[in-house]
């Protein structure tokens, strides 16, 4: 004779075993006792929350020769049928292979004969959700209007997929997700009595890892009493589970906040060389990174770890900026490693652009749009800039020197409304008109914005670059930090902006990528030399002031 697997060994036989349903358990013993029992329940919710199991019970209650308070006896004839499966008036149909209109006709046939023995006759209806809208328009009248021998209990995890019509003719009970805590103690209990010993942060680790499935946790406990026996330890836990468990995770999430990119990929890749399942991996660093992020936050109190792997928790989350936390996790979490959990690609790409980021000085922003992620950069001081002379002036002013004007600069990146709008090309007469083309190079970066595959190609050529050298349709950019010449230097990139350098200028150019000498601006030329200005001071303007650029710190 074959054992009973645990999950159908202890399955719950009365109303008090039901572990965290008590606002369910409650009301159906107050119904049982005093007599209001209705004709059709619909018990919905996630799997292995107890549906199945409460609907056997309330069978097995209805019918009850001596019921306590409304709760079964388990020891009269009825009841101890019902323990045994083998009671004919208690019949389970799974709607996910008797789903179609043939099926409901059947049905509704079956349910006009009396019970064989026992009061009520109770149809245990799971998956519901499966009938299809035939057979459950063929089902209505029968559930609306049963016989009063008959009793429906329809079970269902997508309680959105049932018609409205069904939903309407039965009392409905929500099931939630079990608590760690309720299947703890569920799990405590059944040890107990099977004379398991277990370290009591296994019971933790199955318990996260069903996610509040009773019945997968009792699978697992059995799994690990099957391979390890009766003394399981907290390794042979987290070996079931795939759990690392492995102290580079604690590492990595340092170098991160660090931002020391080459000290993580070395991690990364000592990671992949072991042989460490990557998806896995990446989980508990996830998980990790949320702990900080709870920590930072001041949530410490949701972390359940221990005081020692707190304190560390809350010192290393003490040197992270929350943005900064954030744009880590929403990588970090983004990553698919389905196809491929062995390439450490995902993982290193990933540590890299959340350190770019960081570098860029763009402060992450959710916008109003559809867009996923947008950067915004602070408002830059205003700066002084140069205008075009004023235009035609009254005769009485020909003599007076003309004033050069001043005006802040538009901030285009604080507001998508304000981005402006392209009418005509700039007038660049000349195509290799360099000193034109970096004399307009922050407005022709201001047009940029909303490109790119996050919108915010513009954030990465502001303060990184200039255009340096135009020969013939070639123009080359020189940057000032090698990281931004990598992610500018790419085809897809360089596209974007040669196809807005024709919108804006009017001329073709190909662009290249350089790095200028030793990381630096080059030196301004005097404004005085600038043929604009030039221009201006011969028909009667004067320089007011004169701005260099400083070079961002």
């Amino acid at each position: 004779m074959t054992s009973q697997v645990f999950y159908r060994k202890w399955r719950p036989q009365s109303f008090s075993e039901i572990a965290g349903q008590e606002h369910v358990v409650q009301t159906l013993l107050n119904a049982i006792k005093s007599g209001r029992i209705a004709h059709a329940y619909l018990f919905c919710g996630p799997r292995g929350s107890g549906k199945t199991s409460t609907a056997r019970i309330l069978a097995k209650a209805v019918n009850c020769l001596s019921p306590v308070d409304g709760e079964p006896c388990n020891k009269c004839d009825s009841c101890l049928s019902v323990n045994k499966g083998n009671a004919l008036d208690i019949i389970e149909i799974d709607e996910a292979s008797n789903r179609g209109i043939d099926d409901m006709n059947d049905l509704k046939e079956r349910v006009n004969y009396s019970p064989n023995i026992m009061r009520y006759k109770v149809y245990i209806i799971d998956e519901v959700h499966m009938i299809t809208r035939e057979g459950a328009n063929a089902f209505l009248k029968t559930l609306e209007e049963p016989p009063p021998h008959v009793i429906f209990i329809l079970a269902t995890t997508d309680p959105h997929k049932i018609i409205s019509t069904i939903t309407s003719r039965c009392q409905r009970f929500d099931f939630h997700r079990l608590s760690s805590s309720a299947v703890i103690s569920r799990l405590t209990h059944i040890c107990g009595k099977e004379g398991i010993s277990i370290d009591p942060e296994a019971f933790k680790l199955i318990a996260r890892a069903t996610t509040g499935s009773l019945r997968d946790a009792t699978n697992l406990l059995e799994q690990l009493i099957t391979q390890y026996g009766n003394k399981i330890e907290l390794a042979q836990a987290q070996a079931m589970l795939g759990i690392s468990g492995d102290s580079r995770i604690g590492e990595l999430a340092r170098y991160i906040i660090a931002k020391d990119v080459s000290s993580g990929l070395k991690v990364i890749n000592a990671v992949a060389a072991d042989g460490l399942d990557l998806r896995q991996f990446n989980r508990e660093l996830v998980d990790y990174l949320r702990q900080l992020l709870l920590a930072k936050s001041g949530s410490a109190e949701m972390i359940d770890v221990t005081v020692d792997d707190l304190a560390e928790i809350q010192k290393l989350a003490g040197s992270a900026g929350l943005d900064y936390l954030l744009n880590t996790i929403k990588l970090f979490s983004s990553i698919d490693l389905r196809m491929d959990g062995y390439s450490p690609l995902p993982l290193e790409l990933a540590l890299v652009e959340s350190v770019l980021s960081q570098h860029t000085k763009e402060k992450a922003v959710e916008p109003q749009g559809n867009r996923e992620w947008q950067y915004q950069r602070p408002t830059p001081p205003p700066s002084k800039t140069v205008k075009p002379i004023e235009q035609a002036r009254p005769s009485s002013l020909v003599n007076k020197p003309s004033k050069v004007a001043e005006s802040p600069t538009p901030d285009y990146a604080s507001d998508p409304a304000e981005q402006p709008k392209l009418s005509e090309p700039l007038k660049m007469e000349d195509p290799n008109d360099l000193e034109y083309l970096r004399t307009h190079w922050k407005d022709f970066i201001n047009f940029m914005r909303g490109e790119g595959s996050q919108g915010n190609l513009d954030a990465r050529l502001r303060h990184a670059c200039e255009p340096v050298e135009i020969n013939g349709q070639v123009l080359k950019l020189g940057f000032y930090h090698e990281f931004h010449k990598n992610y500018i230097d790419n085809r897809k990139y360089l596209h974007l902006i040669e196809k807005k350098l024709k919108e804006v200028f009017g001329h073709t150019y190909t662009v290249t990528c350089t790095m200028m000498p030793q990381g630096q601006k080059p030196e301004l030329k005097p404004a005085s030399s600038n043929h604009l200005v030039e221009a201006a001071l011969s028909m009667g303007a004067r320089i007011i002031e004169e701005n260099a650029e400083t070079e961002e710190k």
